[in-house]
């Protein structure tokens, strides 16, 4: 494909950063102690008896009323009663995936990459997910899905090699929702989502978004006064998930430098500076699904960011030369017109902004260490729209005046089956 970018004054703007991150990266590759995980043999029927010891003593009881969880005989009875329901299949695979300076590191997936697919439901819809792990597997994975108001036990129990899970929930609560690996009952869960095992959730409002307003001021009969935009609630869309990497020098995951969060890199979308050009790469010019590019976008537009911390430290969200017109947090709007937003740690914020003048926009976490550790990705607005990265554009929405349709370019921290997948849809 050829892609021309206008980058203007983003060189200068991201050369330093280049320079500081390569530094950086070198001084962090040393030596540590790498963490593993055993293959215990936890299964259902010892998961059955730890229920019923709890329940014997006057304890938590497992299938509370009301609750959103639903008996897989039933998921098609609720889609006879008008609900649509999402038949959702992830598979744990473990791969070595590349990283920024060269080299691999001891990746583990939802279906070969890096997040997981993003997966998009409108309120009210049924999800039926399926975790399947392959007897290849050297350890047992699970999956917590944060948009559910489920029992954990036993819906997000461990599947061993060799085995699958299943089990349907009713996406009831709007957001950007995470969804993660829990280890094997929670032991490696920090290993398993720091290595990958991550993606989103976005649960629409049934109801749809609200337009976008925005305060500026004009002159009006020789005196400034206040001008209120409206924005449609239609928006370009995109995802940015921001994660941390704890790495020995061979790749393999190194829990004390989590516990002392010496990150080796920042990712967004499992690469660190994936959406600058400007960076030398290693794969740089060698086209594939590595190779960095920006994120285009269109001039005096709504733009909407799905943004989630999956990660080990906040996130400071802040774009270079722009302003947060709209914060939408816990499914209420928390800030207008806001400089920079703090997101902990498996929580998420939709973001509404919109840039008016062409030129280079770096959204950032504004820690400093994680700018230089490649939490840094390019926003280019121009007078003409343009295909972008698909790990940076969600499904559209089935909520009508919601998404913009995108044209997009195979971009992504995956295997090859899964680019090639990616490129023949």
């Amino acid at each position: 494909m050829n892609k021309r970018y206008s980058i203007l004054s983003l060189a200068a703007v991201v050369a330093v950063a280049g320079v500081l991150f390569v530094s950086m990266y070198s001084n962090t590759q040393v030596t540590g102690s790498a963490q593993t995980v055993s293959n215990p043999t936890v299964g259902a029927a010892s998961i059955a008896n730890t229920a019923k010891d709890v329940t014997s003593v006057g304890g938590l009881v497992f299938g509370f009323p009301g609750a959103t969880a639903i008996p897989l005989d039933q998921v098609a009875t609720e889609q006879a009663n008008g609900r649509t329901v999402h038949y959702i299949t992830l598979v744990a695979q473990s791969v070595d995936l590349p990283i920024m300076g060269g080299g691999t590191y001891h990746a583990m997936t939802f279906n070969g990459t890096v997040p997981g697919p993003t997966m998009r439901v409108t309120q009210g819809d049924v999800i039926d997910v399926t975790l399947i792990v392959p007897s290849t597997e050297t350890t047992g994975h699970s999956l917590d899905m944060h948009a559910s108001q489920i029992s954990a036990v036993p819906n997000f129990g461990p599947v061993m090699p060799g085995k699958t899970n299943e089990y349907a929930y009713i996406a009831e609560t709007p957001g950007a929702f995470k969804y993660h690996c829990e280890g094997v009952g929670v032991l490696g869960m920090d290993q398993h989502v720091l290595s990958g095992m991550y993606g989103m959730t976005i649960v629409d409002p049934l109801n749809g978004y609200h337009k976008l307003m925005v305060v500026k001021t004009m002159t009006q009969n020789g005196q400034v006064v206040l001008n209120r935009q409206f924005f449609d609630p239609a928006a370009y869309e995109f995802t940015l998930q921001y994660n941390q990497l704890y790495l020995n020098s061979d790749g393999s995951y190194n829990q004390q430098y989590m516990f002392l969060h010496n990150t080796t890199q920042t990712v967004v979308n499992g690469m660190a500076l994936g959406y600058d050009p400007v960076i030398l790469h290693p794969w740089k010019g060698k086209g594939g699904q590595y190779e960095a590019a920006p994120i285009i976008v269109p001039v005096g537009q709504h733009i909407r960011l799905f943004v989630l911390n999956q990660g080990n430290m906040p996130v400071f969200f802040h774009i270079v030369g722009g302003v947060l017109d709209r914060v939408t947090q816990a499914n209420m709007v928390q800030a207008q017109g806001s400089q920079t937003w703090n997101i902990g740690g498996s929580q998420d914020a939709i973001i509404d902004t919109v840039f008016y003048e062409p030129g280079a926009y770096v959204a950032v976490n504004h820690d400093y260490a994680a700018i230089f550790s490649g939490a840094a990705s390019v926003f280019l607005a121009q007078n003409a729209t343009a295909a972008n990265p698909s790990d940076a554009v969600p499904p559209d929405s089935a909520v009508s005046n919601t998404s913009i349709h995108q044209n997009t370019f195979v971009h992504c921290l995956c295997t090859n089956d899964h680019a090639k997948q990616l490129g023949m849809q």
